[in-house]
Protein backbone atom coordinates (compact mmCIF):
# COMPACT_ATOMS: atom_id res chain seq x y z
CA UNK A 1 0.00 0.00 0.00
CA UNK A 2 1.65 3.39 -1.08
CA UNK A 3 0.29 5.14 1.77
CA UNK A 4 2.31 3.06 4.34
CA UNK A 5 5.54 3.23 2.09
CA UNK A 6 4.89 6.87 2.52
CA UNK A 7 4.35 6.86 6.04
CA UNK A 8 7.80 4.55 6.78
CA UNK A 9 10.04 7.26 5.19
CA UNK A 10 8.41 10.16 7.42
CA UNK A 11 8.55 8.34 10.29
CA UNK A 12 11.85 7.50 12.29
CA UNK A 13 12.77 4.90 14.50
CA UNK A 14 13.94 6.18 18.50
CA UNK A 15 10.48 5.61 19.99
CA UNK A 16 7.68 3.53 19.23
CA UNK A 17 4.17 3.84 19.62
CA UNK A 18 0.42 1.39 18.71
CA UNK A 19 -2.24 2.88 16.26
CA UNK A 20 -4.68 1.62 14.26
CA UNK A 21 -5.75 2.17 10.52
CA UNK A 22 -8.98 1.86 10.25
CA UNK A 23 -11.48 3.21 7.02
CA UNK A 24 -13.71 1.52 4.65
CA UNK A 25 -12.66 -0.15 1.46
CA UNK A 26 -11.06 1.47 -1.28
CA UNK A 27 -10.90 4.02 0.51
CA UNK A 28 8.68 11.44 11.54
CA UNK A 29 9.86 12.93 14.52
CA UNK A 30 11.63 10.39 16.08
CA UNK A 31 8.47 7.73 17.07
CA UNK A 32 8.09 4.41 15.04
CA UNK A 33 4.60 3.67 14.36
CA UNK A 34 3.38 -0.05 14.56
CA UNK A 35 0.52 0.33 12.38
CA UNK A 36 -2.62 -2.36 11.75
CA UNK A 37 -3.94 -1.92 8.90
CA UNK A 38 -7.47 -3.56 9.01
CA UNK A 39 -9.60 -4.34 6.30
CA UNK A 40 -12.44 -2.11 5.60
CA UNK A 41 -14.76 -4.58 4.13
CA UNK A 42 -17.76 -5.18 6.06
CA UNK A 43 -17.20 -8.50 7.26
CA UNK A 44 -13.79 -7.59 8.68
CA UNK A 45 -15.18 -4.73 10.84
CA UNK A 46 -15.77 -6.09 13.87
CA UNK A 47 -12.17 -7.26 14.12
CA UNK A 48 -11.48 -3.65 14.63
CA UNK A 49 -12.45 -3.39 18.16
CA UNK A 50 -9.49 -6.16 19.08
CA UNK A 51 -7.14 -3.41 18.27
CA UNK A 52 -8.73 -0.32 20.34
CA UNK A 53 -7.40 -1.51 24.04
CA UNK A 54 -3.54 -1.04 23.49
CA UNK A 55 -3.73 1.42 20.88
CA UNK A 56 -2.09 5.09 20.81
CA UNK A 57 -3.15 6.23 17.94
CA UNK A 58 -6.01 6.28 15.71
CA UNK A 59 -5.93 7.13 11.77
CA UNK A 60 -9.70 6.90 9.89
CA UNK A 61 -9.26 7.20 6.45
CA UNK A 62 -12.84 8.23 4.57
CA UNK A 63 -12.78 8.34 0.86
CA UNK A 64 -14.20 12.21 0.39
CA UNK A 65 -14.89 10.83 -3.47
CA UNK A 66 -17.55 8.48 -1.87
CA UNK A 67 -20.36 10.76 -0.91
CA UNK A 68 -23.15 7.22 -1.18
CA UNK A 69 -20.84 5.38 1.65
CA UNK A 70 -20.15 8.43 4.21
CA UNK A 71 -23.11 6.89 5.79
CA UNK A 72 -21.49 4.27 6.61
CA UNK A 73 -18.01 5.47 7.64
CA UNK A 74 -19.98 7.52 10.18
CA UNK A 75 -21.89 4.38 11.50
CA UNK A 76 -18.17 2.72 11.57
CA UNK A 77 -17.05 6.06 13.57
CA UNK A 78 -19.77 6.76 15.66
CA UNK A 79 -19.72 2.75 16.81
CA UNK A 80 -15.96 3.08 17.41
CA UNK A 81 -16.40 6.45 19.49
CA UNK A 82 -18.21 4.19 21.25
CA UNK A 83 -16.59 1.49 22.22
CA UNK A 84 -15.38 0.67 26.08
CA UNK A 85 -11.80 0.88 25.18
CA UNK A 86 -12.20 3.95 23.41
CA UNK A 87 -14.81 6.47 24.90
CA UNK A 88 -13.22 7.06 28.46
CA UNK A 89 -9.63 7.04 26.20
CA UNK A 90 -8.06 10.50 25.09
CA UNK A 91 -6.48 8.62 21.99
CA UNK A 92 -5.81 10.85 19.09
CA UNK A 93 -7.75 10.21 16.04
CA UNK A 94 -6.40 11.43 12.63
CA UNK A 95 -8.29 11.42 9.67
CA UNK A 96 -7.37 11.47 6.62
CA UNK A 97 -10.17 12.78 3.76
CA UNK A 98 -8.49 10.71 0.89
CA UNK A 99 -9.03 11.01 -2.65
CA UNK A 100 -9.09 14.69 -2.69
CA UNK A 101 -7.70 15.44 -6.07
CA UNK A 102 -10.58 13.37 -7.72
CA UNK A 103 -13.96 15.80 -9.30
CA UNK A 104 -16.76 16.27 -7.16
CA UNK A 105 -14.64 14.59 -3.55
CA UNK A 106 -16.03 16.65 -0.48
CA UNK A 107 -13.96 18.84 1.05
CA UNK A 108 -12.81 18.89 4.61
CA UNK A 109 -15.36 21.37 5.90
CA UNK A 110 -18.32 19.19 4.63
CA UNK A 111 -17.02 15.77 5.75
CA UNK A 112 -16.32 17.64 9.65
CA UNK A 113 -20.03 18.13 8.98
CA UNK A 114 -20.97 15.35 7.17
CA UNK A 115 -19.27 12.86 9.76
CA UNK A 116 -20.17 15.45 13.14
CA UNK A 117 -16.53 15.34 14.28
CA UNK A 118 -17.48 18.74 15.62
CA UNK A 119 -19.15 16.94 18.63
CA UNK A 120 -15.65 14.85 19.10
CA UNK A 121 -15.06 16.69 22.65
CA UNK A 122 -12.48 14.70 24.68
CA UNK A 123 -10.27 13.45 22.04
CA UNK A 124 -7.69 15.48 20.03
CA UNK A 125 -8.82 15.11 16.15
CA UNK A 126 -7.75 16.48 13.58
CA UNK A 127 -8.84 16.14 9.57
CA UNK A 128 -6.14 16.23 6.76
CA UNK A 129 -6.78 16.76 3.06
CA UNK A 130 -4.57 13.65 1.58
CA UNK A 131 -3.59 11.82 -1.97
CA UNK A 132 -1.91 8.93 -1.01
CA UNK A 133 -0.88 8.29 -4.88
CA UNK A 134 1.30 10.88 -4.47
CA UNK A 135 1.15 11.61 -0.67
CA UNK A 136 0.32 15.25 -1.28
CA UNK A 137 -1.07 15.76 2.70
CA UNK A 138 0.63 12.84 4.49
CA UNK A 139 3.51 14.52 6.14
CA UNK A 140 1.57 17.40 8.01
CA UNK A 141 -0.89 14.43 9.04
CA UNK A 142 2.05 12.22 10.74
CA UNK A 143 2.97 14.98 12.39
CA UNK A 144 0.15 16.30 13.85
CA UNK A 145 -0.46 12.63 15.48
CA UNK A 146 3.62 12.11 16.03
CA UNK A 147 2.70 15.73 18.22
CA UNK A 148 -0.02 14.22 19.94
CA UNK A 149 1.02 10.66 20.63
CA UNK A 150 4.48 12.10 22.20
CA UNK A 151 2.30 14.62 23.87
CA UNK A 152 0.01 12.07 25.48
CA UNK A 153 1.78 9.15 26.33
CA UNK A 154 5.72 9.46 25.81
CA UNK A 155 6.18 12.64 27.50
CA UNK A 156 3.33 12.43 30.07
CA UNK A 157 3.56 8.75 30.84
CA UNK A 158 -0.36 8.73 30.74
Amino acid sequence: MKLFDRLTKILGRKKEAKIIVVGLNNSVKNVNFTAFDMSGHDRYRSLWEHYYKDCQGIIFIIDSSDKLRLVVSKEELDMLLQHPDVVGRKVPILFLANKMDLPDSLTSVKLVAALGLDRIQNKPWHICSTNAVTGEGLQPAIEWLTDQIRDIYINNRK
